[in-house]
């Protein structure tokens, strides 16, 4: 559940893979949502075992973290704004070239976010989920649950997605370039501000 529920509200992340799930298919979304899974389990780990190294790392170099990832997002949203329209050109259980770029991109731009270990760390608290000195195979299974929520949100996310790409025309998918793009870019201005702020 609390996997799910940190990978559910729809940010940049989500944006990429509804944009993968309309332009690849479903297989193609679940793989770029996995990147984000990885990195939320990450967090999850950080946050539910106390690693303390790793945590005071992360705040430490928030910022740089955060401006690292504003320039991923600026770069995307560019991308996004000025490509043409995504066809539909790969049929569904075809491999997919990007798969692997698309993996790493949302690993990349989840892992740049250390609000996500802080999200973590309120609602372990919160909860009560995970106390120091806890069973190993208690920790261990909270993290697993991490990922296995994280990721059902994604496969959800990229069968919704991909369940009503037949009904974008061109004209719709590039309407949808538009506004996805500018969304990353405000994304990134977004950070960069609370960076500055």
């Amino acid at each position: 559940m609390v996997g799910f529920l940190i990978a559910a509200p729809v940010g940049p992340v989500g944006l990429l893979c509804i944009r993968r799930a309309l332009a690849d298919g479903r297989g193609a979304a679940f793989v770029a949502g996995l990147g984000a899974a990885v990195a939320d389990t990450f967090y999850g780990a950080v946050a539910g075992l106390g690693l303390t190294l790793i945590s005071d790392f992360l705040m430490r170099y928030r910022d740089p973290l955060s401006i690292i990832g504003a320039a991923f997002l600026l770069v995307l949203g560019w991308r996004a704004w000025k490509s043409s329209p995504p066809t539909l050109r790969c049929a569904e259980g075809t491999a997919h070239l990007g798969l692997l770029k698309d993996f790493t991109v949302t690993l990349s731009i989840t892992l740049t976010n250390p609000a996500t270990i802080l999200a973590f760390m309120a609602v372990f608290a919160s909860l009560g989920a995970i106390h120091p000195g806890d069973d190993p195979l208690h920790s261990t299974l909270m993290i697993i649950g991490v990922f296995i929520g994280s990721a059902l949100w994604w496969l959800t996310l990229s069968a919704l997605a991909s369940a009503v790409r037949h009904r974008f025309t061109e004209r719709w998918l590039s309407h949808l370039n538009q506004a996805s793009g500018g969304l990353l870019v405000l994304s990134a201005v977004g950070i960069l501000l609370s960076v500055w702020w």
